[in-house]
């Protein structure tokens, strides 16, 4: 009996002992979520928060939240208006080139209607995209936009605006996947010079519209704060990631005045003048294209093991879109491509001069994206191996990337089915279902 009494009472302590931890733990997390929540939420009484606290910098450490963005100092110079503007005349690339695009594609589908999707990209055939690789004087390229008698995706009032604009900066939010986030650092001489234009679809200016923030003003156009909102109309694609790749890659044909852009992200906030970065990453460099280098991978397959285990595609897509490329010669990066950085770059934030061989650069890459998936870092360097590395472009580090935008979260994850894709079963299954197997390349 005493035995028992005792067993009882060990067994009461150790019970007493596993609920006291529980509870511990219990408050140390529900602490820990508050003390977050408050650093990240609006409230009038945030945490004292800083990305160097310990709390941060342990739970960091061992993975459970993300370290501060790597950022470091660039040598833009003093100010704007001590920027020397390059010659009108001026043609940073090296080679002589007369660019011109496919305005009626191949259509022939043996009296079926073809999807909306090869419409606008032209039907290219594989024959005609191993010749838009060749490097000639005189091209005449698919580059979107191909589709009989189309409608126009912008309105003719938003034309004439972006008509005069000969310095753009330019983002895009589509299917309310992000939040407007207004340029700052701006300086008054690029605020003067400088368009800044949101494209965005219907869905997310109807959004602007039901949150007030949208304001329209004497001539019909419509703002929030210093984004001009243009809305695309008649999209191509049934995918918004997809549509948000009309307006990156194909600024040069939506906007075929411009001479000079800065494309960011709608995750992203652009926190340096635009002036002082085209000084610095296109006149100072002597270059007319420019791109950061991505912070994790250098290869292209490394970034498409990525993709898939993040869920940012359907994987069987991925996998035939690499297939593809393997088959055709890419190699992964090493430093045998030196001084080539890396293959992938980090695609939030481009900067160009609308050259006719940087305009023929951006529409290889968007035929890419167009007969693939539409990851657009995982065509870049394909599409330099393809002109044999004789693409002149500045590569800068990521860490300078991280100095000139800040980024935000997404409003939302996933907006598209096929980014939960595991299986070609799964993928032939949602084709059937969605009607057509021809966009979702089965």
């Amino acid at each position: 009996m005493e035995l028992m009494h005792c067993m009882r009472r060990r067994k009461a302590r150790w019970l007493f002992l596993a609920g006291m931890i529980i509870v511990w733990f219990s408050v140390l997390f529900s602490l820990t979520v508050f003390f977050f929540w408050s650093c990240e939420s609006r409230t009038p009484f945030p945490g004292k928060c800083k990305k160097r606290r310990k709390i941060y910098m342990f739970l960091a450490a061992i993975g459970l939240f993300p370290g501060p963005a790597h950022r470091c100092p660039i040598a833009l110079v003093d100010s704007p208006w001590s920027v020397k503007f390059p010659d009108w005349k001026r043609n940073a690339s090296s080679v002589d080139l007369e660019l011109s695009y496919v305005v009626e594609g191949s259509f022939a589908n043996g009296g079926k209607e073809l999807p909306m999707n090869l419409l606008f990209g032209g039907n290219q055939t594989l024959r005609q995209r191993e010749e838009s690789f060749d490097l000639e004087p005189k091209k005449n390229i698919h580059c979107g936009f191909a589709q009989v008698d189309g409608p126009e995706l912008i309105a003719r009032k938003d034309q004439g605006y972006v008509s005069h604009c000969r310095f753009l900066v330019a983002t895009g939010i589509f299917d309310n996947y992000d939040q407007p986030h207004q340029p700052s650092n701006v300086s008054r001489l690029a605020h003067k010079i400088f368009c800044f234009i949101m494209l965005a679809d219907h869905v997310s200016v109807k959004t602007f519209e039901e949150g007030k923030f949208l304001v329209r003003d004497e001539n019909e156009g419509n703002w929030v704060g210093m984004w001009r909102v243009i809305e695309m109309k008649s999209l191509p694609y049934d995918e918004a990631r997809r549509n948000g790749k009309v307006p990156k890659l194909l600024l040069h044909r939506l906007f075929p005045k411009t001479r000079y852009s800065i494309w960011i992200d709608g995750k992203l906030e652009l926190v340096a003048d635009p002036l002082l970065i085209l000084e610095r990453y296109l006149w100072r460099e002597n270059q007319s294209f420019a791109i950061a280098q991505h912070k994790y991978h250098r290869s292209v397959y490394e970034e498409a093991d990525a993709c898939k285990r993040r869920k940012r595609y359907a994987r069987p897509l991925i996998d035939q879109h690499m297939e593809v490329y393997r088959k055709e010669g890419l190699q992964p990066w090493s430093e045998a491509k030196l001084p080539l950085q890396s293959d992938v770059p980090e695609g939030g934030l481009i900067v160009r001069e609308h050259t006719p061989m940087t305009n023929l650069f951006s529409c290889l890459w968007f035929n890419e994206v167009n007969r693939f998936t539409p990851r657009d870092q995982l065509s870049f360097g394909y599409v330099l191996h393809r002109l044999r590395y004789k693409f002149p472009f500045f590569m800068f580090p990521n860490c300078e990337y991280n100095t000139l935008v800040a980024l935000h979260k997404h409003v939302r994850e996933h907006s598209s089915k096929l980014e939960w894709v595991k299986r070609m079963d799964d993928l032939q299954k949602l084709a059937k279902n969605e009607g057509s197997a021809d966009k979702f390349g089965t």
